[in-house]
């Protein structure tokens, strides 16, 4: 299961939004067995309504969405690449998950006091970011050194692995992620090999005050730091924003999702932001979903972007895959319109596609297999 970890400075709410996610999302969703693997991590699920849309057409007895993990990292504090606070242990958790999520504070409150003394989101931003860059550069001198001496022995693999260190130190030194050097795919599939920590795509969790939660998600450009952060994101990451209220989500972590969705609407707000947040850290580390549904369970399956219907039957179970005949498959919003299974059939909805069938998101899928 892939990993996204939340990051941020001291106090800007990284911890709440972890407790958020990992509880109210898993009281939506009370089929799935959630866990808690350490206190630390949580498994968490995707919210999806399409799941019970199709479960109400095919009368499913079960609902079972997909989930990916969620990391709360230690607090970073400036000089984490020089091992200040609990760098080497921010550093090193960083390394193990696939995406980030940068909690930003977006708000001013006297009685809140920011570690820095002024509130300033862009400069937070660059702290965390110069420390992962300083980690990378050091990490890359280390490297360098070592396929240097390989390369003038005719070691191809490390004149290849040179190549692109002597291409990315100076985008790492003037400040840029890794995430955005601009490689082919054989560099792309080099620097997987690196591991480097500003390499991982990220998300930036806008941390705003209750009382502008509404407004600020209505319109981020009314807000004057939400709107400086999604234009640095998009400058410099080519990421997303996503607006949230930490204080919003102390008040929903104990409420029943019925109650949650009262306070919200009391508030003139559909959602606190964590289930918009979930559903694009799922497309950013590059899952989709397609979805098995019948009287005994709807299922959402998670794939990778361009996986083929084998890959994705072997999702289910090894066998489908081996033995991989053809998959019925059915648009959801075919299905919806149709009504049923049997009636998009009919309508010309259904199909049958072979091994080279891309899985869309959100197909319906039933597969035909032999072993």
């Amino acid at each position: 299961m892939l990993k996204a970890g939340i990051v941020g400075l001291p106090n800007v709410g990284k911890s709440t939004l972890f407790n958020a996610v990992t509880r109210t999302r898993n009281a939506e969703a009370a089929n799935y067995p959630f866990c808690t693997i350490d206190p630390n991590v949580g498994v968490v699920t995707v919210p999806d309504d399409r799941l019970e849309v199709l479960g109400e057409i095919n009368s499913t007895q079960k609902i079972i969405p997909a989930a990916i993990e969620f990391v709360d990292i230690a607090g970073l504090v400036e000089g984490a690449s020089e091992g200040a606070g609990l760098g080497n242990k921010f550093l090193a958790n960083i390394r193990e998950v696939d995406a980030i999520v940068q909690v930003v504070r977006c708000f001013e409150n006297d009685d809140i006091i920011h570690e820095l003394g002024t509130v300033d989101p862009l400069r937070d931003i660059e702290i965390i970011n110069s420390e992962l860059i300083l980690s990378d550069i050091a990490a890359m001198d280390k490297r360098k050194e070592s396929r240097t001496k390989k390369a003038r022995g005719g070691d191809k693999e490390a004149k290849k692995e040179l190549d692109l260190i002597e291409k990315l130190l100076p985008h790492l030194d003037a400040g840029n992620p890794a995430v955005t050097l601009e490689l082919n795919d054989d560099e792309k599939e080099t620097l997987r090999e690196f591991f480097l920590l500003s390499s991982k795509r990220t998300i930036f969790a806008c941390n705003v005050a209750e009382d502008e939660l509404a407004d600020a998600q209505s319109n981020p450009d009314g807000h004057a730091m939400v709107k400086k952060v999604r234009e640095y994101a998009a400058a410099s990451h080519d990421a997303e924003a996503i607006v949230i209220s930490a204080r919003i989500e102390e008040e929903l972590i104990e409420l029943s999702p019925e109650e949650a969705n009262e306070f919200l609407t009391d508030m003139g707000i559909t959602d606190s932001g964590v289930s918009t947040l979930i559903r694009s850290v799922y497309h950013l580390l590059g899952l989709r979903t397609y979805i098995t549904s019948g009287e005994k369970e709807t299922r959402a399956w998670t794939i990778h972007t361009g996986d083929k219907a084998p890959a994705a039957a072997g999702v289910i179970h090894g066998d489908f895959e081996r033995g991989f005949i053809a998959a019925e498959v059915v648009a959801y919003e075919d299905l919806v319109e149709a009504g049923s299974k049997s009636a998009a059939r009919d309508a010309g909805k259904l199909r049958i596609e072979g091994k080279e069938y891309e899985v869309k998101d959100g197909d319906v899928i039933e597969f035909r297999f032999n072993v």
